[in-house]
């Protein structure tokens, strides 16, 4: 929903604890000791009737008799008593409430529904925000508040952690204790019928006092806004995620809907978290290793690793742990190697990465190796291991090593193995903030979790090729093809009214013609050329190779007669059940050395349509090399899908096989995302196969299933596409015409180009000050690659001289979560002033935010911007000076009271 009241939930200055009991296995006595042993410094006021003073304080009969409103509620009261309280509490005015008593599991699924759309309308969100039901609670260790029924405190720390699971939460903070690891926030979600993960990733992602966020995931209730939410939060700080996979999926989904879609529910999540630039990690001990490894300053960018140990089986299992990962040796440069000998000998090391030294040797060694590894280009991170020996100074050469990475910007990571002195040195690396770990395999898979990370956000923020300018598809007549078979009752188009969709969205197929009898057959064999392929039709056969119903190579009409004759006759003896509809015939499509692929798209119950990538033709289910990934896509998306097949190897080129234009595959995947957001009736695409090879792809089968839809495609997508529908031509006051637009990813350097023609006034004016002119890759992706269901930047963009597109200026919109106020900002280029572009941006960005329903749009300007307090004005805002700064004036527009 919002972040609106949430800092009553995780930031109360009182807290009253209803239900409160003396029974030390009730819930209202477990939380009220936790409360008031945690050394919460604000009022605590238990509510009970039962008892005069819990856990040393006097208690209050009733809401209504406290002495103040609190903040936050801590409801341990029965579930079936908890409406009357939330109307106690929203009559008090109380923001937030934590609901922890018991009664869910004896209630019918009926009837638990019926409590919880009762407590919510009574709660009415976000006038009382709820955490729960069935919630564990959570704490913040900053505040010393510990508002669960956790049996254990933690100590105050920068990571947060989210659990939709009560025992992972009470798990992970054992893990927590035993480890010395503190947190900002545990957050236990229970039934989430208010606060989500959304919501709490949108607290966390702006909250100093978390540096990482880590995940407990089953399941997602809105993918929209927790895909928003998880991108918007990675994009600032590391969101680690964990989830159960298959086994969780074989239970929620059932084994039937595996087999027949070909994915799991879990790949599709997998996707989803990396889609969102987060990490998703295997088990807890992974959680907290990757969350050390992210914290460093340094970064990798990829998989090469260079090891240095004093042990030769411990650095072959890390370098067997690396291979698996599919991380890579990072092969060693010739002078690393000549300067290693001079200061071990030749004799006494491996000459090789592993760097195996002897294993006596003392810090200065270690430390002197490390140095030359460190100036060696060939790797990306070096990981230092130590095994214990007799009489070894652990802690030494500990130091030794801490003190040659002063200043070094390199990733290295350390482990230390064994125990005693092995933890003293442990605790020198973690004092200086070098990863530290305590196994080969730890510190190997740390590696490779940051490795994956960083591609992950990489992705985030790449700049994805530019899309064909020549792509118009044929949108209404696909939708005149699914509309007129849904009119005539049908949940599924004939194999050519499939293939005329394709066609009109650019995707080149073969013809095809449907008949009913032999005769037909012949004379649309005629009709295309020979030689064709003959196809049965059946509803109850979907697969007519499994009956011989299909002949290839069919070169004269006598042949099409005869083997129409023959594909029946077998059918009826082999599947005398099966309806027989008729024939497909096609033409032949010979692309000799063409491989075959699949391209397919489905409805996921979650995450709306995923689009499927992978090997194809008949061998499909039995090889099962697919992909898979969410719309919307960029040519660099369809490139990453396309690289995740194992046959993408071959699709580059073999010595017997030119490469494939993998290009053209590309664009068909883009091709298809595009058409599943314009024809949002279409339930199911299943391309197979699609020929591919040097001269393009070519789809030879194809069938689309149907089910009737109101409403826009794009709301079906766990990701917002780029709204085309915005997109409008304006024309100056000297005749220029201008298109404003969204902007793109796309837009990545002409927007650079943008930036770099505004003058010194126009940044120090946009920016409140002096601004480097320098904008690096990661700052131009912030400004063109926005998330359009809370951001929005339009751009207004012409050709130049040379006929090369050119950015005018820009308006940006970034919204609340609830949609309730915008943040505006907007600036010209220079040379564009009194053409009256500012006044269309501004209009533009006006109509945007109030017609998505917006409450207010506001912004600040320097005091001495006079054009900008003009522009406002004229639009309506109410400008008022800045309460916290003398040199800047807000500005308000109430969207509501705005004229049209």
């Amino acid at each position: 929903m919002s972040v609106i009241n949430l800092e009553y939930l995780f930031k109360p200055r009182s807290v009253a604890v209803i239900g409160a009991t003396n029974d030390p296995r009730n819930a209202g006595n477990i939380v009220m000791r936790n409360i008031m042993a945690g050394g919460f410094l604000g009022p605590v006021m238990p509510v009970s009737s039962q008892a005069e003073a819990i856990a040393g304080v006097l208690t209050y009969p009733s809401v209504r008799h406290l002495p103040k409103t609190p903040d936050l509620a801590v409801v341990c009261s029965p579930l079936d008593e908890v409406p009357e309280v939330i109307h106690s509490l929203k009559e008090r005015g109380t923001k937030a409430a934590v609901l922890m008593g018991a009664g869910f599991a004896s209630m019918t699924a009926e009837e638990s529904q019926d409590i919880r759309s009762t407590i919510l309308s009574i709660a009415n969100p976000p006038d009382i925000r709820i955490l729960g039901p069935k919630s564990l609670g959570f704490m913040v260790p900053s505040l010393n508040l510990n508002a669960s029924l956790a049996h254990a405190r933690v100590e105050p720390g920068k990571v947060a952690f989210i659990s939709q699971s009560d025992s992972l939460f009470a798990t992970v903070l054992d893990w927590a204790i035993d480890k010395g690891v503190g947190f900002s926030h545990m957050v236990a979600l229970g039934s989430r019928i208010d606060v989500t993960f959304a919501d709490i990733l949108d607290y966390l992602g702006s909250d100093p006092l978390t540096r990482s966020i880590m995940l407990y995931v089953e399941s997602i209730k809105d993918a929209r806004e927790f895909m928003s939410a998880a991108r918007a939060a990675s994009r600032n700080k590391p969101v680690l995620v964990i989830r159960p996979g298959h086994a969780l999926d074989s239970v929620l989904a059932g084994s039937r809907r595996r087999a027949a879609w070909g994915y799991s529910m879990d790949e599709v999540y997998d996707v989803a978290f990396r889609r969102a630039g987060m990490l998703r990690v295997e088990d807890i001990d992974g959680l907290f290793d990757a969350a050390q490894t992210l914290s460093a300053p340094r970064q990798v960018y990829d998989r090469k690793l260079a090891i240095l140990t004093n042990g030769t089986s411990a650095g072959i299992l890390a370098a067997d742990r690396l291979m698996v990962g599919g991380g890579e040796l990072a092969p060693l440069d010739e002078d690393t190697i000549k300067s290693i000998d001079k200061v071990l000998g030749e004799e006494n090391w491996s000459r090789a990465n592993p760097v195996d030294i002897p294993f006596n040797a003392d810090g200065k060694a270690y430390s002197d190796v490390l140095k030359l590894l460190l100036k060696d280009k060939n790797s990306n991170g070096i990981l230092a291991m130590h095994v214990p020996w007799t009489a070894q100074p652990d802690v030494e050469v500990a130091e030794a090593i801490r003190d040659a990475l002063k200043r070094v910007k390199r990733m290295v990571l350390t482990a230390w193995l064994g125990s005693g002195k092995a933890g003293q040195a442990r605790e020198v690396f973690r004092n200086a903030g070098v990863p530290t770990y305590e196994t080969p395999t730890q510190a190997v898979q740390a590696f490779l979790y940051m490795a994956e990370y960083l591609h992950n956000q990489e992705m985030l923020i790449e700049t994805p090729d530019s899309l064909p300018t020549d792509f118009f598809p044929d949108t209404a007549g696909a939708r005149n093809i699914v509309r007129n078979a849904l009119d005539q009752g049908r949940d599924a188009l004939t194999e050519p009214e499939a293939k005329d969709i394709l066609a009109a969205y650019g995707i080149p197929v073969v013809e095809t013609r449907i008949a009913v009898s032999a005769k037909e057959a012949v004379i649309a064999a005629d009709e295309l050329g020979y030689p064709v392929a003959l196809k049965l039709r059946s509803p109850q056969i979907p697969q007519p190779f499994d009956v011989g119903g299909v002949l290839l190579d069919l070169e004269t009409p006598e042949r099409v007669w005869e083997g129409a004759a023959s594909i029946l006759a077998r059918c009826t003896r082999e599947r005398p059940d099966a309806y027989i509809e008729g024939f497909t015939v096609q033409k032949m499509g010979r692309r000799p050395g063409a491989h075959e692929l699949s391209v397919s798209a489905h409805l996921d119950p979650v995450f709306g349509p995923v689009l499927l990538f992978g090997h194809g033709g008949m061998a499909r289910e039995m090889i099962r090399d697919q992909a898979l990934t969410l719309p919307p896509l960029s040519m660099s998306l369809a490139k990453e899908l396309v690289s995740r097949t194992r046959i993408s190897t071959l699709l580059r080129g073999t010595p017997s096989h030119l490469a494939a234009d993998i290009d053209d595959i590309c664009l068909t995947l883009i091709q298809i995302s595009q058409l599943i957001v314009d024809v949002p009736q279409i339930t199911s695409i299943d391309i197979n196969p699609l020929y591919a090879d040097p001269e393009g792809v070519l789809a030879l089968d194809a069938k689309i299933d149907l089910a009737p839809f109101e409403g826009e495609g794009e709301s079906r997508l766990a990701i917002r596409p780029y709204p085309r529908e915005l997109e409008e031509c304006v024309t100056l006051k000297k005749g220029r015409q201008v298109t404003l637009r969204p902007i793109r990813p796309e837009d990545e350097d002409t927007h650079r180009a943008f930036l770099a023609n505004l003058s010194d006034e126009d940044l120090r004016l946009r920016f409140f000050g002096v601004v480097q002119r320098e904008f690096d890759h990661k700052d131009i992706a912030r400004f063109t690659q926005i998330d359009y269901d809370r951001e929005m930047a339009f751009i207004a963009t012409a050709l130049d001289e040379r006929g090369d597109p050119e950015t005018l200026g820009v308006m940006r919109t970034n919204t609340r979560p609830d949609n309730s106020e915008a943040e505006f900002a907007i600036v010209v280029r220079s040379d564009q002033k009194g053409e009256g572009l500012g006044s269309m941006l501004f209009y533009k960005g006006i109509r945007y935010t109030r017609d998505r329903g917006t409450a207010k749009l506001t912004g600040q300007t320097m005091v001495e911007n006079k054009a900008m307090q003009g522009l406002a004005k004229k639009f309506g805002f109410v400008i008022t000076p800045d309460p916290d700064d003398p040199d800047l004036v807000d500005m308000v527009l109430d969207l509501e009271k705005a004229e049209g």
